[in-house]
């Protein structure tokens, strides 16, 4: 079964700049790779995940990558100062999925309340091509392995 990006309109946000766009259409011709967390300044999204991607952008551009994305349940000033919290965030481009739309159309909403998080989405890193999904690694529970960008370098 292909799965596809949902033709959703979510914020993205790009250099500081946050635009409402509809991400099928945004990921129309391009080869990107898509990285979830469970939320913005949280300590393993902020000290591991996130930095991982930054550091190693390059390779994965030389890989013939167009863009890198990280995708939260988290509104679009969080994830805008999220990212802006970085030397290098404008790397990455950030999908504020504040209602879960995206995350719960790719099954990936996660019920986090125990935490005080209410849904998220889980952890997770997808290979997209042309909005086609081709490949997706979702971490179990609490786990810090597959969706790290060094992890995914070795399988595309």
């Amino acid at each position: 079964m292909i799965k596809i990006i949902p033709s959703i309109e979510v914020p993205v946000i790009q250099k500081g700049i946050t635009s409402k766009v509809n991400l099928s259409l945004e990921l129309k011709n391009k080869k990107v790779i898509i990285f979830g967390v469970p939320g913005a300044f949280t300590p393993t999204c902020s000290e591991k995940h996130m930095p991982s991607y930054i550091k190693l952008h390059q390779q994965f551009m030389k890989k013939g990558f167009n863009d890198i994305y990280c995708l939260s349940v988290n509104d679009s000033f969080v994830m805008n100062a999220w990212l802006l919290s970085y030397t290098d965030g404008a790397k990455i481009i950030g999908i504020a999925d504040g209602n879960g739309d995206i995350s719960h159309n790719l099954n990936l909403l996660v019920d986090k309340s125990k935490s005080f998080m209410g849904k998220r989405t889980t952890r997770f890193a997808m290979v997209v091509d042309d909005t086609i999904i081709q490949n997706t690694f979702v971490e179990e529970p609490g786990e810090y392995k597959v969706s790290s960008a060094e992890h995914l370098l070795t399988v595309v």
